[in-house]
């Protein structure tokens, strides 16, 4: 298994976090990982993402221009990025910011409204915990359970009362993404 996935948006929604939290998730699986951020000097607004490997072997390169996944949290993530998916890959996007949905017909597109189930969760904050169980639903690169144990990692102990609140948000995605929820 070698999993290629980047995760983009705008800075502030959480993509680096969703990056970590898988990385992190993949260290405590034993498995090889990569965790490569790019964002603006703006950051919460700008534009930002992250590049993941996750393999059970070793990791030749960090920088790659093809992707397994594809997880865009904003139109312009979206626009940037939809062509970089692999064919037979998967694009998972937040349907309640996209206005324009992807075109492709070779690969996996996965709609999920986030952001309004984040509202409807009552904390906008999680909206990228959603998206992250949506991806671990589709693609299986982690278990859900080392997902958790790697929260606890990343959260810094101050907010580790906010865990069950992510897995309420990470167990909302895998639902979406398993019924297909339509745009």
């Amino acid at each position: 298994m070698h999993e290629e996935v980047i995760f983009a948006g705008f800075g502030g929604q959480g993509v680096l976090s969703m990056g970590q939290v898988l990385s992190y998730a993949g260290m405590i699986e034993n498995k090889e990982v990569c965790w490569m951020p790019s964002y603006g000097p703006e950051m919460r607004g700008g534009t930002a993402n992250c590049i993941v490997q996750v393999a059970d072997d070793e990791i030749s390169s960090p920088i790659i221009g093809r992707f397994d996944t594809v997880v865009a949290l904003n139109q312009p993530s979206l626009d940037k990025f939809e062509h970089a998916v692999k064919p037979g890959g998967t694009l998972i996007y937040d349907s309640t910011n996209i206005i324009e949905p992807p075109t492709r017909t070779d690969i996996d597109v996965v709609p999920i409204p986030a952001s309004e189930e984040s509202v409807r969760l009552k904390n906008t904050k999680i909206m990228n915990m959603i998206v992250l169980g949506a991806y671990i639903e589709k693609r299986g690169t982690v278990k859900i359970e080392t997902v958790l144990a790697a929260l606890r990692k990343v959260l810094p102990e101050r907010h580790h009362h906010l865990i069950p609140l992510n897995e309420t948000a990470l167990n909302r995605g895998r639902e979406l993404a398993r019924s297909g929820v339509p745009v």
